[in-house]
């Protein structure tokens, strides 16, 4: 886990901060240099809603080193409002109540912690939004 990583990502990980390009208008997160959709530079901060749906999923029961007292646990494709889709943890939902279409929300909540007494990163996850 790197320290300086983790400040660097911070807007886009507390609060959902891509980009929009200046010259076609497209949305995009996570953020990059270059637009995907007309290859023109993309420099215009912008701050997604959070809000989405379950575009697809996959419950994990064999995680990889660092998560594994997490499993077993969602991880799903969300299409933001906006267009893009993101790929995060679902929480505060059973595996079993997650369906493709159903609407969620950003929260931010633990990602992992580098050993008992290390730095603890946090980030953004969905969950259902309730109704």
């Amino acid at each position: 886990m790197s320290v300086p990583r983790d400040w660097r990502l911070q807007q886009q990980r507390y609060r959902l901060v891509g980009e929009v390009c200046d010259k076609c208008g497209a949305p995009i997160f996570p953020p990059r240099d270059i637009c995907p959709e007309c290859e023109t530079p993309a420099k215009t901060p912008f701050t997604f809603s959070g809000r989405g749906e379950v575009y697809s999923y996959s419950t994990v029961y064999h995680p990889p080193a660092g998560f594994e007292e997490m499993v077993p646990y969602t991880v799903a494709l969300v299409r933001l409002e906006e267009g893009p889709l993101v790929t995060a943890q679902l929480t505060d939902v059973n595996a079993e109540r997650v369906e493709i279409g159903m609407p969620v929300e950003m929260v931010t909540r633990r990602l992992q912690a580098d050993g008992a007494e290390g730095v603890i990163s946090y980030g953004y996850k969905f969950r259902p939004v309730l109704r």
